[in-house]
């Protein structure tokens, strides 16, 4: 890697980055989930700094205002990835440790199944693996707690109810603090905004069957909390199927969903180790 970058393009689309930590380190890609952004890891990232990492942490797709196509076509999962591999490559960073959170799970996970040059390990929060995730939706109450993922594929009420007081209330009993839903919550007053988040939700009707299925043969770590309240056990549980190389799976407990928020510290452990365990 050479220069920092603040943005990268794709498609006539130019999405902005936070490249911060130090210049010469291991590259580390942060990839935010909804309906946050890249702020979501301001916590986490001076944590691997410490450790010697270089962190990129873009505003992905429908969260950077330069990137913010109108169709649901435009957040199929085979664009998502091909966004983080165009930051990758025009970073001149891989192979790079991807980190993932939420919607930028499922998204690293397709990264690793797609171009596994490009990355030297996975860590995926939250999310489990594509596959193991729809067997918990066909075999346990993860269907209920998905919900939320069909009742905002009707158009425009959706972004609506973003900018009330009823999603911040929402945030809330999900387990996120005041001061994160300000953060987070406010954006979504944006009319654009709120869509391009939505969308990723509504991309899910175009993603292969066949192809989110596929095994991932990086280096893996998956870490789900148990406060989740969005992502059951199950498919965690399930994920390792779903794993063919050395792969670690840590559960914290009382944790809720928004894990780089809430567990910076016991998040960059995990992180530090995993990483300098397969640095070559």
């Amino acid at each position: 890697m050479s220069d920092r970058i603040t943005t990268f393009s794709r498609g006539g689309l130019t999405f902005d980055v936070r490249d911060t930590g130090p210049i010469d380190g291991a590259p580390v890609v942060l990839l935010h989930g909804f309906p946050q952004d890249s702020r979501s890891w301001d916590r986490v990232a001076p944590l691997l700094h410490r450790r010697g990492f270089r962190t990129l942490a873009p505003d992905l797709r429908g969260a950077s205002p330069g990137a913010r196509p109108r169709s649901r076509w435009a957040y199929r999962s085979s664009q998502l990835s091909a966004d983080v591999v165009a930051l990758i490559e025009q970073a001149g960073a891989g192979p790079v440790h991807l980190v993932g959170h939420d919607w930028g799970a499922a998204a690293a996970w397709t990264v690793a199944v797609d171009r596994p040059d490009l990355v030297r390990t996975l860590t995926t929060l939250s999310v489990p693996h594509p596959a193991a995730f729809v067997r918990s939706v066909l075999t346990s109450s993860q269907v209920l707690k998905s919900w939320y993922m069909l009742a905002v594929q009707i158009p425009v009420l959706p972004e609506l109810l973003l900018a009330g007081g009823a999603f911040r209330k929402q945030l809330r009993a999900t387990g996120m603090s005041p001061e994160d839903v300000a953060r987070d919550a406010e954006p979504m007053r944006e009319r654009d905004r709120a869509r391009g988040g939505l969308n990723w939700y509504r991309g899910m009707a175009f993603t292969t069957p066949g192809r989110a299925s596929t095994k991932v043969r990086v280096p893996t770590l998956h870490v789900w909390s148990d406060g989740d309240t969005a992502v059951g056990p199950v498919g965690p549980a399930l994920t390792s199927r779903y794993v063919d190389a050395p792969y670690r799976f840590e559960i914290l407990e009382g944790v809720s969903h928004w894990i780089p928020d809430e567990a910076p510290e016991r998040l960059d452990a995990l992180l530090g180790e995993h990483l300098v365990a397969h640095a070559r």
